[in-house]
């Protein structure tokens, strides 16, 4: 059971968070299109610091000028490093008891299975700081070309070998879609947290709040930073075609190509560009996490991800962290009616806080953005990213997190469940509860599985690479066979006689290059020919 003073403060927590919510009712401020992202004057706020004086830097963007959208960028200091961080470098073993309960399908394969023994096998893990590795070069007082000085981290101002590309975490804050903000104390306690631990760059979205905001504001906040994401990533690149990299953050002189070229990377973009994401960002590893509602906004943006494809390039969702989910149904599950009551958010004032969200009039326990399981609410759940779900003992949302959990596996979706005993609602993210040893193993047992996805998709990529470079490699050889043979060019069934080398077509071909050197692609060469190529393909 939680502890006494878990258990008074619950009481005072719900006391005044009825009081808001009621008020809020009563006096609704309606702020336009433009929003309201956080509320000062209900919980603290953290201010940003773009040194890393505690292992992460951070500073908060305005990414939209129509809204209130906005963002802080989490960067941990192990971007500094050239090295392959392990994750075995951020977490050691310790003596504690184990703090959760066995999890609902949690890993599928047996190496991993392995893998879970040894490093859950009744012990607790617990972080280690991180070591300064900060180099001076990236440091000092700057001017930008507003005049407004800057002092803090600029990667312009260090050495290329020295910046390592991170996965990019997008995180939405919970709060029940009225409260809460992305950079409040406790949450700004939690990203940096998860930015060590996980060894990536976090980006909390600070979306728009209801009433002032209903549905789906709050939704399509959280897509419009996964597309600003991807914008900044092809604006970083058309940046360094031209020579010029990003120069707001750390007010840099960045016009290697000189002034007239600077003016035509500006007109496209390039004074837009971040430079903490251009220079260390990987968005083809993104993963989503969400904490209570903000789990809602993350399999939301999830879905849309599945949905967009290749529109999307180059970020691809690799894996999404639903955090006690604030699903809710017409139909009460087992959890719903026991624990109607439970500390901290009971049922009644959820509903209450859904009735803030939801459009005037269309109030329903089974809106899709509600239930998840409600039939048609985007792509086949067999698209959906591996999906990890945390759940509490003592909260009334556990059920319908499970039974969501249970029809992802069943379509073969990596989607584990972790339940942890004595457990609240935002037992790991709750400002009171953010110290406590549940809340520092759920963010270790988070990193764990979040390190495997990360790990397969950056091996992944590098095999591509080295098919590719596999691919030209044999094509040059191939050629130089052919044109040993006076062969020119491929017949017209395979490269449409165009007047390509064979090595050429082989180079374009995604025909894979052993298929390639076991067929005979063209008739005009001779089976000696082929065997020449067959015993150069073979020396590769």
């Amino acid at each position: 059971m939680p502890s006494v003073a878990v258990k008074l403060y619950s009481v005072f927590f719900k006391f005044m968070l009825k009081h808001r919510l009621q008020n809020r009712i009563i006096q609704i401020d309606n702020n336009g299109s433009f929003g309201v992202t956080s509320r000062p004057n209900e919980e603290s706020i953290a201010s940003p610091n773009p040194l890393f004086t505690d292992g992460v830097a951070t500073k908060d963007l305005h990414v939209h000028p129509g809204s209130s959208i906005s963002i802080r960028i989490f960067l941990p200091e192990t971007c500094l490093n050239s090295l392959d961080s392990d994750l075995k470098s951020r977490v050691r073993i310790s003596t504690q008891t184990l703090l959760r309960r066995n999890s609902y399908g949690y890993y599928t394969t047996d190496n991993v299975i392995e893998k879970e023994k040894n490093m859950f096998n009744n012990h607790r893990r617990s972080s280690v700081g991180c070591s300064s590795n900060a180099s001076d070069d990236h440091f000092g007082s700057k001017k930008s070309e507003n005049g407004v000085l800057y002092r803090g981290y600029s990667p312009a101002g260090g050495k290329k070998s020295s910046l390592r590309k991170l996965p990019v975490l997008l995180q939405f804050h919970g709060g029940g879609f009225v409260s809460g903000s992305n950079d409040s104390t406790a949450n700004d306690l939690f990203c940096r947290r998860i930015a060590k631990l996980c060894d990536v760059i976090v980006l909390a979205v600070g979306y728009r709040l209801a009433p002032e905001d209903r549905y789906p504001s709050a939704f399509e906040d959280g897509l419009n930073v996964l597309h600003w994401l991807a914008k900044q990533a092809n604006l970083a690149e058309c940046s360094k075609s031209v020579g010029v990299e990003g120069r707001r953050g750390g007010g840099t002189e960045l016009r290697k190509s000189g002034d007239a070229y600077g003016q035509i990377a500006d007109a496209f973009g390039a004074s837009l560009v971040e430079p903490w994401l251009a220079a260390h960002g990987d968005p083809s590893r993104c993963v989503l996490l969400g904490v209570s509602c903000g789990g809602n906004i993350a399999d939301y943006v999830a879905r849309k991800a599945v949905e967009a494809g290749k529109l999307l390039d180059p970020v691809k969702v690799v894996a999404q962290v639903l955090m006690y989910p604030f699903f809710i149904g017409s139909v009460p599950t087992h959890s719903e009616i026991k624990l109607a009551n439970s500390y901290f958010y009971d049922k009644a004032l959820c509903t209450l806080a859904w009735k803030l969200f939801l459009p005037e009039g269309e109030f329903d326990l089974d809106h899709p953005a509600a239930n998840p399981l409600t039939p048609d609410r985007g792509p086949p759940l067999k698209r959906m990213p591996p999906t990890l779900t945390v759940i509490a003992e003592h909260d009334w949302m556990r059920d319908r997190a499970i039974a969501y959990s249970e029809e992802l596996r069943k379509v073969n979706v990596d989607a584990p469940v972790l339940e942890y005993k004595d457990a609240v609602h935002e037992f790991a993210t709750l400002d009171m509860l953010l110290k406590t040893p549940q809340a520092q193993a759920c963010a270790e047992d988070i990193a764990i599985w979040i390190y495997e996805y990360l790990v397969e998709e950056r091996e992944r990529k590098r095999n591509e690479q080295r098919d590719d470079h596999g691919q030209k490699k044999f094509g040059e050889k191939l050629t130089a066979v052919a044109e040993g043979a006076g062969l020119l060019s491929p017949p017209p069934d395979i490269g449409g006689g165009t007047g390509e080398t064979v090595g050429e077509f082989v180079c374009a071909s995604e025909i894979p290059i052993n298929v390639i050197a076991t067929e005979n692609i063209t008739t005009k060469i001779t089976n000696v020919e082929i065997d020449l190529a067959l015993d150069i393909f073979n020396k590769l």
